[in-house]
């Protein structure tokens, strides 16, 4: 266990915060967002259900004043996969979205990814670990 951060616990709730919203956003609002931005529905809807679940996950990590270290790495490696696997979809040709849908997969990568380094910094200033 870790005493986090101001920092760490700040960047995990923000997280939390905007995951949640985006999760609730997806999921109810998956087929109008999917014409919008030319995403498939499902993708939009299971990655949806997916955030609010994290959301919840980061939120009791962001809440406690000592988290355990694995975890914390946990969220961080997976908010960067998540940026690197974000921008990769658009890459791979496995979708087609149109301006809008690359920019709203592009924009969420890049706040991701702002998650993962303020996480990375919030950990380093924690007491109870060792400088990375």
């Amino acid at each position: 266990m870790i005493t986090s951060s101001a920092l760490l616990r700040r960047a995990l709730l923000a997280d939390a915060a905007f995951s949640g919203i985006a999760g609730l956003a997806l999921t109810f609002g998956a087929s109008p967002l999917a014409a919008l931005l030319q995403l498939p529905d499902a993708l939009l809807r299971e990655t949806g259900l997916f955030l609010i679940v994290y959301a919840a996950f980061v939120g009791w990590l962001g809440a406690r004043p000592m988290a355990p270290r694995p975890l914390i790495l946990l969220v961080i490696a997976g908010n960067a996969a998540w940026t690197v696997g974000s921008i990769a979809l658009l890459f791979s040709g496995l979708v087609t979205p149109n301006v809008p849908g690359e920019i709203f997969v592009a924009a969420q990568a890049v706040g991701t990814g702002v998650f993962a380094e303020l996480q990375s910094i919030g950990l380093r200033r924690s007491s109870g670990t060792v400088a990375a």
